[in-house]
């Protein structure tokens, strides 16, 4: 019964049925929930949680299909990805049109908007590059925004407002 379903809902998302924003897990594991703010809630075994604003276009992926999903691919809107290194082999990493931020065990936000991506880190520590560059390193209350382009990307702490506006957009 649940394989039909995945192919009823792959079929119908094949043929436009659901909204082009609408997100999926593929790791079939995963329980999506909505809260009152319409975004959405992955909750993945191996302590992987992601919280999508709504109207966010992902995909979330399991390249070493281990039941658990280790990236999503974000082309529009935001994303607060939460693992815990305890249960969660391996890293986790989000790739976007601009960037690739990849982490061990943390919590962070990943917003696409305007031809740019901004990485937001709330614990832990996250590695940000370029498809092709250098990489910064984040730590909590850190963030960079990453456009086209192949200027050095700039480590800021962000003014409170501005963490604060990204987060309550994301249910935090």
């Amino acid at each position: 019964m649940n394989i039909t379903l995945r192919c009823l809902f792959a079929g119908a998302l094949a043929v436009g049925l659901f909204a082009e924003g609408a997100a999926f897990a593929q790791s079939a594991g995963c329980t999506i929930s909505r809260d009152a703010g319409a975004r959405q809630v992955f909750s993945c075994p191996g302590g992987v949680k992601v919280t999508a604003e709504a109207g966010a276009s992902f995909r979330l992926a399991d390249r070493n299909r281990d039941g658990s999903p280790d990236s999503a691919s974000l082309r529009r809107k935001a994303i607060l990805v939460d693992v815990d290194s305890s249960q969660h082999a391996g890293g986790f990493q989000v790739v976007t049109p601009q960037a690739i931020a990849a982490v061990r065990g943390t919590q962070w936000a990943v917003d696409v908007a305007g031809g740019k991506t901004s990485v937001l880190v709330v614990s832990g520590s996250v590695a940000v590059r370029r498809p092709a560059g250098e990489q910064v390193v984040l730590s909590p209350g850190e963030g960079v925004d990453v456009s086209d382009g192949t200027e050095p990307l700039v480590v800021r702490r962000w003014p409170a407002p501005r963490v604060a506006a990204l987060l309550a957009r994301l249910g935090q």
